[in-house]
């Protein structure tokens, strides 16, 4: 019995079947760019801090996640061994760059609640970037990577006796808690960098269904009454497997999702709507 994930059995014959037929997550990836509008994002940020209150825009992409994960739950879930899974917890795997330099950084990954709202979400990243940021600091990652690292000649076989026991559900929970290839989604800020998006491949080890990577602002022509205007947008690559829920439940959530990032102050406050696997 995993210790992440509960297994779904009564769910449409068809998300049984696909996992044997597609049993690699880089064999199931769809891809699709998300153009957000900032103007909303900017007005909601300056608003807040007229009011003393810090709000980022990783903070925004990331409530907004959470919110739509409380109302499409499906997007939390993830396959191993050909078998469904929903995800016990609600976690964003984050790669950081230790301070003061473009070579040191490390990934970990944030624990959320789906009644957190916006405050929630900023609090947590706060503290997740502090704790992650100093260059001498390590975290549970860090630390198992080096273990592995200091025993090359076990190394191999090392990450082999993960994937086996993570396939058959005999990881032990310290692992997952401590892998960033066990979370419900990736998400990577490269426009922090001043680099386009990109679609991030999702791993075939570990359970991350879906990958966002947020790119360059850049300007999209919309149609408007008066022609074409354009609007600055945040572009997100996502990468998705779609062995775990269909693709009108992807577009119908992602819209959703674009909606909350149109107007963030449906993010304060506990969600309208819960929706669970278990």
């Amino acid at each position: 019995m995993r210790k992440d994930g509960v297994r779904l059995k009564n769910i449409d014959p068809m998300y049984s079947i696909v996992p044997h037929i597609m049993d690699k997550r880089s064999d199931s990836q769809n891809y699709i760019t998300i153009d957000i509008p900032v103007e909303p994002m900017d007005k909601y940020i300056r608003a807040k801090r007229q009011e003393g209150i810090k709000i980022s825009h990783l903070s925004l992409i990331s409530a907004a996640y959470v919110r739509t994960c409380a109302e499409y739950q499906q997007l939390n879930r993830f396959i191993v061994n050909r078998k469904v899974f929903a995800r016990k917890e609600l976690t964003v795997g984050m790669v950081v760059l230790k301070a003061g330099t473009l070579e040191k950084e490390t990934m970990s990954k944030l624990y959320f609640d789906v009644e957190d709202d916006i405050n929630d979400v900023q609090r947590k990243m706060d503290e997740y970037i502090e704790k992650n940021r100093e260059e001498e600091s390590n975290n549970k990652t860090d630390k198992i990577i080096r273990t592995l690292c200091s025993m090359t000649f076990l190394m191999r076989f090392g990450v082999s006796s993960l994937k086996w026991m993570d396939r058959h559900g005999l990881l032990p929970k310290s692992i997952i808690d401590a892998s960033p290839f066990h979370c419900s989604i990736v998400l990577t800020n490269l426009g922090s960098l001043r680099t386009n998006h990109i679609y991030h491949h999702i791993y075939d080890f570990g359970t991350v269904s879906q990958i966002l990577a947020i790119g360059n602002l850049r300007e999209v022509p919309k149609r408007s009454a008066d022609g074409v205007e354009f609007v600055r947008c945040m572009p997100i690559g996502v990468v998705m497997d779609e062995r775990i829920c269909s693709g009108a439940y992807y577009a119908t959530a992602f819209k959703r999702f674009a909606e909350y990032l149109a107007d963030p102050k449906k993010l304060e406050g506990e969600p309208k709507v819960i929706n669970r696997d278990f």
